[in-house]
């Protein structure tokens, strides 16, 4: 029994210590360039939403779980780029003036809005967007970690707030 329990332990510290290693940390110094230039794109990862009915709903699908079906790939971006706002990201919760047979996820570009920037105790960035030529958002709230790795929730005017979890990157060149 003794052997079991010490076995169970080493196995333990192992996968613990492995799972600590391979997390993602990026330069600090990069990621306050990055947040001070004001352009970068938030590559999103995973959807969160406030909706437990939602996930109820996803979870009740045969053969899925929700958690899976809220794994994003890396199409689902917020771009900062010259004085423009690009937002493609997906949307699961309730709407409260649904847009029947057109797109219900967050699709706009917008090239009127104001963004501001501080830095709490701790170090991170707090990006505040608010788009003044889209009338359904009202606020982006973008939270910029010292590894590089965001946290934005998405306030808007006709729906559920939902946030996402995902990390900053430099913008890509566009080829002419």
């Amino acid at each position: 029994m003794k052997k079991y329990i010490l076995l169970v332990f080493i196995f333990g510290f192992t996968f613990f210590f492995q799972s600590c290693a391979s997390q993602n940390t990026g330069d600090p110094k990069s990621t306050d360039a990055l947040v001070n230039s004001q352009e970068f794109t938030f590559f999103a990862q995973k959807a969160n939403p406030t909706n437990y009915d939602v996930i109820n709903v996803m979870n009740s699908m045969p053969n899925s779980t929700s958690t899976r079906m809220l794994n994003l790939d890396g199409n689902y971006t917020i771009e900062l780029k010259n004085k423009t706002l690009e937002v493609v990201l997906p949307y699961f919760g309730r709407m409260y003036t649904p847009n029947y047979g057109g797109d219900n996820s967050y699709r706009f570009t917008s090239k009127d809005y104001s963004v501001n920037k501080s830095q709490n105790k701790k170090g991170n960035w707090i990006i505040r967007i608010k788009p003044n030529d889209v009338k359904s958002i009202d606020e982006i709230i973008i939270e910029v970690f010292k590894s590089g790795k965001a946290f934005t929730s998405m306030k808007s005017n006709d729906r559920q707030p939902i946030s996402y979890d995902g990390y900053i990157s430099k913008n890509t060149e566009d080829k002419p």
